[in-house]
């Protein structure tokens, strides 16, 4: 019988792991990840050897474990010397280097809020600061402190950071209560794991162009109309285009966010100056994906210097900015895939079923901004997708990053792009 292959040969992975009764899962990643060719450090917090002891990752592992910062040398036991160079006092720096991904499984709200905020007062902590690589934590705890603002706000933080949170599932928790809080499944975590270190290629030789962000339209010198949209959607869709192989484009309305390194970033402040980037881009693009939120109306009247205060009403005439969509839909060539974005306050699903068909569409994704973590300035949000086929998906409340490869996957499959090889 042929041994099972190892995807994960040569990649040293460091599994941090912090006092909760989820830790006796933690054996199982351990497990999952050395059979797939990895070699994993596993660093302890003290309160962690309370549940697991360190002989047992060192016995599956078959690596040093570490928990404090100045450990001991163990007879008939593999050092961290083994993928580290230098002193023992640097090691969190040294480990920092040499690790391909750190993983924090379980992490509890206490080490998650240090990470939050920059603590570093025993190894793990001090290790993960130092890090460079991708960081991904799998949280686990009780369902009220999973809710309480202080872990949501951390959580919130890190996922800006770009810290991959693998959420923790819902059950019959440790305390008998029932909510939100166990630790996602061992097989989930290391799929996780698996996809950051070997990101699928599909979108590899094609290139993607996204929109994203609002527009303004200038009413004088010092004020425009805008809306809320932050543009975060649309960035997590080109970081996750780049990241599947794609050649990715942002075009993007005026945000505060920064670009997602190696992507081409075009920036533009008004929906003409969108329309004209997106035209830009049309004879080349395989995808264009409008997450954007641009203005469907500009003031008729740009004034030449700034309107002063005095009239007790000011009244400005409005006229429509171009329908981008529209105008991609009757230029786009044959075999150019299309997804639209629609926010809707009511009757969602038909007014994205409509918009679909009229503008042509392969996917729409359509959310409502009054369900709570949908919308604007969320990092999570709430959604429908639809297709041309007629294929509709309800992921859920869910990561705006995970949300771009629902979308980029679900688009790959309405073009057919899984089938030809390309």
């Amino acid at each position: 019988m042929s041994e099972a292959p190892k995807p994960l040969t040569g990649k040293t992975i460091v599994l941090g792991v912090t006092g909760s009764i989820a830790a006796f899962k933690a054996p199982h990643i351990v497990t999952g990840l050395v059979s797939r060719g990895a070699k994993v450090i596993v660093v302890m917090t003290e309160n962690a050897t309370r549940f697991v002891t360190p002989l047992t990752f060192e016995t599956l592992s078959g690596s040093e474990v570490i928990v404090n910062m100045w450990p001991e040398k163990k007879a008939g036991v593999a050092g961290v010397e083994d993928v580290l160079s230098g002193d023992d006092h640097l090691q969190h720096v040294h480990l920092a280097e040499a690790a391909d991904l750190t993983v924090v499984a379980p992490a509890t709200a206490n080490i998650i809020g240090k990470m939050a905020n920059g603590i570093a007062d025993d190894f793990l902590s001090t290790e993960l600061l130092a890090m460079t690589c991708p960081v991904v934590i799998a949280p686990a705890m009780n369902v009220r402190m999973m809710e309480s603002n202080a872990v949501v706000r951390n959580l919130d933080a890190l996922r800006r950071r770009g810290v991959v949170v693998v959420e923790a599932e819902p059950g019959r928790l440790a305390s008998g209560a029932v909510g939100k809080g166990r630790l996602a499944d061992p097989t989930t975590i290391i799929d996780v794991i698996v996809g950051l270190l070997l990101p699928t290629q599909d979108l590899a030789g094609r290139r993607v162009v996204v929109t994203a962000g609002p527009t303004e339209e200038p009413i004088d010198p010092v004020r425009h109309i805008a809306n809320r949209s932050t543009g975060r959607m649309g960035f997590a869709l080109a970081e996750r285009a780049l990241r599947r192989g794609a050649d990715a484009v942002l075009i993007c309305g005026p945000t505060s966010l920064d670009p997602p390194p190696g992507v081409r970033f075009v920036p533009v402040r008004t929906t003409q100056e969108m329309r004209d980037a997106v035209m830009d881009e049309l004879g080349e693009l395989d995808l264009l994906v409008m997450a954007a939120a641009p203005s469907d109306y500009r003031p008729a009247e740009i004034a030449t210097h700034k309107i002063k205060k005095g009239l007790e009403r000011l009244v400005l005439g409005f006229v429509r900015t171009p329908d981008i969509l529209h105008e991609v839909s009757a230029a786009k060539r044959e075999g150019q895939g299309v997804v639209g974005f629609a926010l809707e306050t009511e009757d969602e699903i038909r007014n994205a079923r409509a918009k679909l068909e009229e503008k042509d569409l392969d996917l729409i994704v359509v959310n409502n901004p009054n369900v709570a973590g949908a919308g604007f300035a969320h990092d999570t949000n709430v959604v429908t997708i639809i297709g041309r086929s007629g294929r509709e998906e309800s992921p859920g409340m869910i990561s705006k990053r995970d949300l771009s490869d629902v979308v980029l996957s679900m688009a790959i499959d309405e073009l057919g792009w899984g089938n030809d090889g390309g």
